[in-house]
């Protein structure tokens, strides 16, 4: 049961030469259907595994791959991507794979833009993209698509490419989880406030885009009554962030609830603590960092909807790895949990990456 077979084994074994064997082990050159069928029967009948490690560093072969993603500080979202993406490098390091950053700023479409034709100088064998910008995410794909280099999809699914698989939510139920947990904390008839952190040109990401529609749809059919407001956050604009809420809260003294859809809640508490607003108000946010869980246990926060992003992190690398070295494909579309923590279970979470 535990022999190791040599690829004259294999021969002999299937009736054909070792050179027709090596070509279809390291699928190189041409061989006959018949040839094929009868190494594969044998390779299914012995259980062969091949000794990847050794193929890779026989063949030489270096795998670089990219992976491009918001910069971040410490503590942040896509801090927490990076780290799955960099525990998913460590595991592969002897099948000489290694990945490089490309970052761009979340709050700016054109530099996410501006990385297109640095991605066609550079020489590599995969690519990992977030998908904030959707217009932009198509552009980079077609792109890759005639250069025929391979990509996985991470944070929200964009329809219509050839990505060889997706990780991440299915943003359009998450929003409509949270309008559910939303509504059963409210009198229908209440009004509520949508906080939308928008980017240069008034344009929201593909994931809070497809969040708000699910969150919207299920108020509307579940007899919300209410009035939804919209209140714009820049990303990048802390004072006029600040005056801007003061302002709000001074003529919608009503408002005691309210969601937003990325992973800023916390960056709202800082507001809400230092203009001293409502003591009362309830939130519902998303995404377990520690900013946002201080913010969960001292009230404020009543739930936070995860999606595992270390773990998006990991799989999207590995994905490129099993596609590239091992010939296999991943299932096209891979949906995270979509995890609801509360103040009572929020110390028990673990994403097991």
């Amino acid at each position: 049961m535990n022999k190791t077979y040599r690829i004259k084994d294999i021969a002999k074994l299937s009736g054909v030469s070792t050179g027709t064997v090596d070509r279809i082990l390291h699928n190189r050159g041409k061989v006959s259907p018949e040839a094929q069928a009868k190494v594969e029967k044998v390779l299914k009948e012995i259980n062969y595994q091949p000794n990847l490690i050794a193929r890779s560093l026989a063949l030489k072969k270096n795998y670089h791959l990219l992976i491009i993603i918001p910069q971040y500080a410490e503590g942040e979202y896509w801090a927490k991507i990076a780290e799955g993406v960099n525990k998913a490098q460590e595991e592969l390091f002897s099948y000489n794979i290694t990945v490089e950053h490309l970052y761009f700023n979340q709050y700016d479409k054109s530099s996410f833009d501006a990385l297109i034709p640095k991605i066609k100088q550079i020489d590599c064998q995969g690519v990992v993209v977030s998908t904030l910008f959707q217009e932009g995410v198509k552009d980079l794909t077609v792109c890759l698509d005639d250069l025929k280099i391979p990509y996985v999809l991470i944070d929200a699914y964009i329809e219509g490419t050839n990505a060889i698989t997706y990780y991440g939510t299915h943003s359009y139920d998450s929003g409509y989880i949270a309008g559910r947990l939303l509504l059963e904390q409210i009198n229908p008839q209440e009004d509520i406030v949508v906080f939308r952190f928008i980017r240069k040109g008034d344009q929201a990401s593909t994931q809070v885009t497809k969040r708000e529609d699910g969150f919207r749809n299920y108020l509307s059919q579940n007899g919300y009554q209410g009035k939804i407001h919209l209140l714009h956050i820049h990303g990048e604009e802390t004072d006029y962030n600040k005056e801007h809420l003061r302002s709000f809260f001074t003529e919608n003294k009503q408002l005691k609830t309210g969601i937003i859809f990325n992973s800023r809640a916390s960056m709202l508490g800082e507001y809400f603590d230092e203009l001293n607003i409502t003591k009362e108000f309830k939130l519902i946010g998303y995404d377990v960092l520690e900013a946002n869980i201080h913010y969960l246990n001292s009230g404020l926060i009543t739930h936070l909807i995860a999606q595992r992003p270390e773990v998006q992190g990991l799989n999207s690398v590995k994905a490129l790895f099993r596609y590239l070295i091992l010939n296999v494909k991943d299932e096209a579309v891979n949906y995270m949990p979509i995890d609801i923590l509360i103040k009572e279970n929020i110390s028990y979470y673990n994403n097991y990456i």
